[in-house]
């Protein structure tokens, strides 16, 4: 498909490589829609922008530490990127993204210090399956010896700083390769505030794979596991504005309301029809990525686009660990 009515210009400069000091003082732009109009505020203020009857839903999925740095015998360092696992309960075998990926091969052996993993696969877009001992428990491990998978853009090492803060406050399942990072501005305090103007919070969890980040190809994504409990879904269905935190947020909630369960592919684009959302805070997204579309498909093309325009040029920081807008 055409990905060029999605591109912006973004000076690298305006690209976030740290966290700010504190998560709540991020700026946020808010966009009316009806009126095709922005404001500069900050975060610190949404929780003004909520009523009673209000649900604001928040992705609770939490991210593994799944960036592993091996060796091949008698050969060089290997990165891999450990995306889900391939079965359940604590699973030995999972789908990666290794790099350098043309030089890896099914049979192929790689040594993360005393830990031998194998190669069993090759996937469609470049993914490989990766099998690991039986005697492992794979996501202890993880917990005592990966790195945070920090995105590409973020030009450093990660740090254990980053343990925490590329990580949201109310993260509570495990699954996750990216932080779902409209979530990453909150606080224990700003949550309390959200509450106290009346609305109610709803938790859902849909782990960041493959789908969320990889680049457009043709008319589908990378399906992602979700879940919404009973509970959750009756705060969202009784609602009367649903905000979602959070672009994966608006896909499981659109995708439960479309009758989708356990696992989701759903590609939201212009001229999609939004069944549940009626407000989206979300951080800056990457040109011509699903997730810009996502927004687009929410507040208009044109209007998104010019918005961000105004961003780069107002000096906004951008990406996970950027700045945010809230859409209304």
């Amino acid at each position: 498909m055409d990905l060029s009515p999605f591109d912006y210009h973004l000076p690298e400069s305006s690209i976030a490589q740290e966290p700010l000091r504190d998560r709540a003082a991020s700026r946020m732009l808010v966009l009316y829609r009806a009126e095709k109009r922005w404001e500069d505020r900050m975060f610190r203020e949404l929780p003004a922008f909520l009523n009673p009857g209000d649900c604001l839903v928040l992705n609770d999925s939490k991210v593994l530490p799944s960036r592993l740095i091996g060796r091949r015998a008698n050969s060089g360092e290997v990165e891999v990127l450990l995306v889900e696992p391939v079965g359940s309960s604590d699973p030995k075998t999972w789908t990666a993204l290794v790099r350098p990926g043309r030089e890896i091969r099914i049979g192929d052996r790689i040594f993360f210090g005393d830990i031998e993993a194998e190669i069993v696969e090759h996937g469609e877009f470049g993914e490989r399956t990766v099998r690991f001992p039986e005697n492992l428990n794979v996501m202890d491990w993880l917990e005592k010896s990966g790195h945070i998978p920090l995105p590409p853009y973020i030009r450093r090492a990660d740090t254990s700083e980053d343990r925490e803060r590329y990580q949201t406050v109310f993260a509570a399942e495990r699954g996750s390769i990216a932080a779902p990072t409209a979530g990453l501005h909150f606080t224990p305090e700003i949550l309390k505030a959200c509450l106290l103007a009346g609305a109610q919070i709803a938790h859902i969890t849909l782990h960041v794979g493959l789908g969320t980040f990889q680049p457009v190809r043709g008319d589908t994504l990378h399906s992602e596991r979700f879940f919404v409990s009973e509970e959750n879904a009756a705060k969202i269905r009784k609602a009367v504005r649903v905000l979602c935190a959070g672009t994966t947020s608006v896909r499981a909630v659109e995708s439960m309301f479309l009758g989708r369960t356990a696992k989701t592919d759903l590609f939201i684009r212009p001229g999609f029809e939004f069944q549940r959302t009626n407000a989206m805070l979300t951080n800056f997204h990457l040109p011509q990525s699903s997730l810009l579309m996502l927004v687009c498909a929410f507040a208009g093309q044109e209007f998104v686009l010019s918005a961000y325009r105004h961003a780069v040029e107002a000096g906004y920081r951008f990406y996970s660990y950027g700045d945010c807008m809230l859409l209304v």
